[in-house]
C-alpha cells in the first residue's frame, strides 16, 4: 500500500479560535446568523448523512448520477494526473473520479478534519495500492497552497457547496481557485440548480424532521464547545426560499422571548419570540451565472452536464 502523506497548514487551535469568533460576530449582529460549517460535529454530520437519503434531498442522488454519467467525460477533458477535493470529507463520491482517470497519480483531499481525512484516504489506499494521497489538514476558504505534484491538476469542489457562500465570500474563493492553477488544469464544480420553491423548500424541511435536528444541532455545539446554555427545543426550524437572491435561508426561529449565556466569550444574547438567526445560506444557480461568476474570476466554461431531470449541475471550467 503506498504511503499516506498528511500536511498540516491549519493550526492545531484554529478551528476553536474560528467558532468564537465566528459566533461572537455573528450573535451580537442583527440579524444573528452563524455560518453552516459549525453543522458538522459528529453528530451534525451522521444527521446530514441521514439528509442525503431522504426522498425530498435531491441534490446527492443527482449529483451522483452526473458522476456515474460523466466521469468519462470528466476524465477525457481534464486529462488530470492529479485530483484536488477541497472539503473531502468521506471522499465518497470522488470514487467515481478515481475510477475513471486513468493518468492519475496523485489525489490531495483537502478538509479542517484530520480523522476524516485519515479515514477516507486509508480506505482509499486499501482500495487502490497504486494511487499516491497527499491529504491536507487546511481551510479551503483561506489561503491555500498545493504541493508539488504532476498536472494538468483537477480541483473539485462538490456537492452545491459553493452555494452555502455569500456572493462576496464565491467571488473570493474562485478567484482563490484561480490562483492555484496554471494552465491546461481544471475546476470541476457542483452547483444546485433554480427549480420550483416547493421542491427547494421540501428539500430543506423534509417532513420527518431529519434537517430540523440538523439545523439546531448546531445549537449543541455551541452549547459543548463554549459552554452556552442554548436550548435547542427553544427554537423552530424554518426554511424559506429567497426569490430576490434565488437562495435558500435555513433560520432558527425563538419560540420565547429568551437570555443565552456563553460563559467562554463573556457574553449575554437577547432572543426575541419570533426572532431568526439565519445557520444557513444555499445559493441555487442558473447556467449564465455560473458562467459568469466563472469568468469574473478567469475561469472559462468549458463543460456543463446535468442530471436527467435538470436539476443539479457539474461544470468544467479551464484555465486559458
Amino acid at each position: 500500500m503506498s504511503p499516506l502523506l498528511l500536511t498540516r497548514t491549519l493550526p492545531v487551535d484554529a478551528t476553536d479560535a474560528a467558532l468564537r469568533a465566528d459566533v461572537l460576530h455573528g450573535l451580537t449582529h442583527r440579524p444573528k446568523t452563524l455560518p453552516p460549517k459549525w453543522f458538522y460535529d459528529a453528530r451534525g454530520s451522521e444527521l446530514f448523512e441521514e439528509i442525503t437519503r431522504l426522498p425530498e434531498y435531491y441534490p446527492t442522488r443527482a449529483e451522483r448520477e452526473i458522476l456515474i454519467d460523466r466521469a468519462d467525460a470528466i476524465a477525457a477533458a481534464s486529462g488530470a494526473r492529479t485530483l484536488v477535493e477541497l472539503g473531502s470529507g468521506s471522499s465518497e463520491k470522488t470514487r467515481h473520479l478515481l475510477d475513471a482517470l486513468p493518468e492519475l497519480h496523485t489525489y490531495v483531499p483537502v478538509d479542517v478534519s484530520e480523522s476524516a481525512l485519515r479515514g477516507a484516504a486509508e480506505a482509499l489506499l486499501e482500495e487502490r495500492p497504486g494511487l499516491s494521497v497527499h491529504a491536507l489538514i487546511a481551510d479551503f476558504t483561506g489561503a491555500l497552497s498545493l504541493p508539488g505534484t504532476p498536472g494538468p491538476r483537477l480541483v473539485a469542489f462538490l456537492g452545491g457547496t459553493i452555494g452555502n457562500l455569500l456572493p462576496q465570500e464565491r467571488a473570493a474563493f474562485l478567484a482563490s481557485v484561480r490562483s492555484l492553477l496554471s494552465p491546461g488544469d481544471s475546476l470541476l464544480l457542483g452547483t444546485d440548480l433554480v427549480k420550483d420553491e416547493e421542491v427547494l423548500v421540501a428539500a430543506y424541511d423534509d417532513a420527518s424532521g431529519v434537517t430540523a435536528a440538523f439545523n439546531r444541532n448546531v445549537l449543541s455545539v455551541v452549547d459543548r464547545e463554549l459552554g452556552a446554555d442554548f436550548q435547542p427545543a427553544d427554537f423552530e426550524h424554518v426554511a424559506r426560499w429567497n426569490p430576490e437572491q434565488e437562495w435558500i435561508e435555513m433560520r432558527l426561529r425563538a419560540r420565547r422571548d429568551l437570555i443565552v449565556k456563553i460563559p467562554e466569550l463573556d457574553l449575554v444574547v437577547p432572543f426575541e419570540a419570533g426572532e431568526e438567526l439565519r445557520t444557513e445560506v444555499s445559493a441555487k444557480f442558473r447556467k449564465e451565472g455560473v458562467r459568469d461568476e466563472l469568468d469574473r474570476a478567469g475561469l472559462r466554461l468549458a463543460q456543463w452536464w446535468t442530471d436527467s431531470a435538470g436539476r443539479f449541475a457539474l461544470s468544467l471550467a479551464t484555465v486559458d
